[in-house]
């Protein structure tokens, strides 16, 4: 989809299908006002007529039958006026561009972030529309003989005036990047694991490398067992799929600027190894590499806006199958950090292969380091699909990072990390061991983490928020691309951008 800005009239402007925005229990703004009396009072009618509230998620889809240059009016609610925010704006123009999609119209326009923004939240607004309209549309559909013939092709933000509409094109440019950095996650996660292997997903890095001017790395197994990554080469060894190290350097900001190191679990197929997994929605974990997706997305959307700061991403890649040589329960591997871990369940790999990629950001001198992975099932059991699991040593990073996840819709919540977590790791022939005891275990998996970090560091554990199992609001059915627009807004407040 394209999103462009242009000046004009929403009663005059003519388009497909015209996206409006109405507050729970408030009067419709001026272009709702202007085009219900070019229409002899037919939309007024209509909104009484089948009690539209403006309650979120409410739509009102209108035929002007040629009454007005809009061929359909889709009025969306945007819930009560005084809890009005980004998301509001985000999950109602998802709402509307969906129901102009399904009428069959290609060419679509709305004025919601001049109707009801003030000029100083015309960027953020614009690009929040955005999001909503792109993420909203998605589709994935590179494997199938057939693809869809119909769909939005562009999407028009009306501005009144010319400096309005500077501030619409800012916001525009921003949503547009990372709405497409975050399809780009979303394309990887949904592909297979025979698709998506390692080798793929050092090949997509390079790629992003080369197109932007980025700095990329891979290493291959034989490089991985010169660092001495144990942690990586005990989860790889019961594959046939050679393991990747992935590094992308984006080093564009300040020379006396230290870098944010964001690491990424990429475990592009988990059957949990001798542990192995139950059968059933197995082919679900093909989603197990939604953190390195992410992170990869974020290198994707900071190089496509130029952010003049320093930027590293860590993606430690491989399968965890159970093959003959496969790592067995009560192995013991010894990681770059130097701490040797026991491995009680093989099926509790990603701290493994993460804590390697966490060792080495240590190389950088980092500001901060931030890693994403779909970890633990205990953090989906305390959060459910709602909010990805927080864990931090630093409390402004965690701050920064919360707030970024509200602005964004990617709410993250803060769990405890205690001395006791420690001790629940504690091993009897390693440092520590890869689990702990039944109860906390998102927590002793951040623990585990935090053995292998050094200075300003948090955890995301997106487990239950990577994978949709159904469509709602922006999100599609499958892999989310979660991570990608709250970091990249953490970014711009840590870097200050």
């Amino acid at each position: 989809m394209k999103v462009v800005t242009k000046t004009g009239s929403p009663e005059s402007f003519a388009t497909e299908g015209f996206v409006a925005g109405v507050f729970a229990d408030e009067e419709p703004d001026s272009s709702v006002l202007k085009m219900d009396k070019e229409m002899g009072g037919h939309l007024l009618a209509a909104i009484e007529n089948e009690k539209f509230r403006g309650e979120p998620g409410q739509l009102l889809l209108i035929n002007t039958l040629g009454v007005v240059p809009a061929g359909r009016v889709a009025l969306v609610g945007l819930g009560e006026k005084d809890k009005a925010d980004e998301e509001s704006f985000r999950r109602a123009m998802a709402v509307g561009a969906l129901s102009m999609r399904k009428a069959g119209a290609t060419r679509i326009t709305t004025s919601l972030p001049t109707a009801f923004g003030d000029k100083d939240s015309y960027e953020l607004l614009a690009q929040a529309v955005t999001e909503g309209a792109i993420l909203a549309t998605y589709r994935f559909e590179r494997l199938k003989s057939e693809k869809s013939k119909t769909g939005i092709n562009t999407l028009t933000l009306l501005a009144p005036d010319n400096k309005s509409r500077k501030e619409l094109t800012k916001g525009v440019l921003r949503g547009t990047a990372v709405s497409e950095a975050t399809t780009f996650a979303r394309d990887l996660i949904n592909l297979p694991g025979n698709y998506a292997t390692p080798t793929i997903l050092g090949a997509e890095a390079k790629k992003i490398a080369k197109q932007y001017g980025a700095k990329c790395t891979v290493f291959g197994p034989a490089e991985i067992a010169k660092k001495k990554m144990g942690g990586l080469m005990a989860v790889a060894q019961g594959s046939k799929e050679p393991a990747r190290f992935i590094i992308l350097e984006w080093m564009k900001g300040p020379k006396n600027q230290q870098p944010v190191v964001l690491v990424g679990k990429g475990l592009t197929f988990d059957t949990g190894g001798i542990s192995i997994k139950p059968s059933a929605n197995m082919e679900e974990m093909k989603s197990d590499m939604s953190g390195g997706a992410a992170v990869m997305g974020v290198m994707k959307a900071v190089a496509e806006l130029k952010m003049k700061i320093n930027l590293v991403c860590l993606v430690p890649s491989t399968e965890n199958m159970p093959g003959s040589a496969a790592v067995k329960p009560g192995d013991v591997a010894i990681g770059l950090s130097g701490v040797s871990m026991e491995i009680i369940n093989t099926d509790a790999e990603g701290r493994l292969i993460l804590s390697d990629a966490l060792a080495y950001a240590g190389n950088y001198k980092p500001d901060c380091v931030v890693d994403v992975a779909t970890l633990t099932g205990a953090c989906m059991i305390a959060l459910g699909r709602h909010a990805s699991g927080l864990f931090s040593n630093d409390d402004v990073l965690a701050d920064q990072l919360s707030e970024s996840g509200l602005e964004t819709g990617e709410l993250l919540w803060p769990l405890p990390l205690l001395p006791e977590h420690d001790e629940d790791i504690a091993s009897l022939v390693a440092d520590i061991k890869n689990v702990g005891p039944r109860w906390g275990g998102a927590s002793t998996a951040a623990a585990f983490l935090q053995k292998h970090v050094k200075g300003k560091w948090a955890h995301l554990d997106i487990a239950g928020t990577a994978f949709s199992d159904k469509n709602k609001h922006y999100t599609r059915r499958g892999g989310v691309g979660v991570g990608v627009r709250s970091l990249v807004r953490f970014l711009e407040k840590r870097m200050g951008v």
